[in-house]
């Protein structure tokens, strides 16, 4: 092997090496480095309250798509009566969107938690909130009747009037499906 050939090898193979033991020690072993109080952190309270409003709207709009699409107005239409064409298929959907509307409603209720005016104006309704706990049960059941559908639409509402008064208007938006089964 002639000298240039050693050289070109050395010049490829060296920084090829020196970039795996590096990433092999930047990837660390079992030691946890805990940070200090004062080091910010990408969800820093700062961070929370800066996306408050956006995340709040964000999870109360799904929540409110999710109510409306398969629980408020499958009901309206009596697709949950005894039997209707295609009751078992509406009544798990509407159970998944019980689960998925409280889910997503409890997620709005922390985003609030970040912005002050928020949160003041969301607070009357957490126990509305609080009372859709076993709804999806009921759906998915077929035991939901008029008030507790009613009372979804009631706390939805009130949400939606929470956030608009704080400056935090909050549209619909329709989960898919597999939205709603991942919860």
């Amino acid at each position: 092997m002639t000298d240039r050939a050693r050289a070109r090898r050395t010049i490829v193979v060296l920084p090829l090496v020196c970039g795996l033991l590096l990433a092999g020690s930047a990837c660390g072993g079992d030691k946890k480095e805990k940070k200090s109080a004062g080091e910010a952190s990408p969800t820093s309270s700062i961070e929370k309250q800066k996306f408050a409003k956006t995340r709040f709207v964000a999870n109360a709009g799904l929540a409110s798509g999710a109510a409306y699409q398969w629980i408020i107005k499958p009901y309206r239409n009596g697709a949950f009566k005894k039997g209707a064409d295609g009751r078992t298929g509406a009544l798990v959907k509407a159970g998944l969107a019980g689960v998925f509307t409280y889910n997503r409603l409890k997620a709005a209720t922390r985003n609030a938690q970040g912005d002050p005016t928020l949160s003041k104006a969301l607070a009357p309704v957490s126990a509305g909130i609080d009372s859709l706990k076993g709804l999806g049960t009921k759906l998915r059941k077929g035991d939901a009747t008029d008030g507790d559908v009613n009372s979804v639409d009631s706390v939805i509402n009130k949400v939606k009037d929470a956030g608009k008064s704080a400056g935090a208007p909050v549209t619909d938006k329709v989960p898919s499906a597999s939205e709603l089964q991942k919860g």
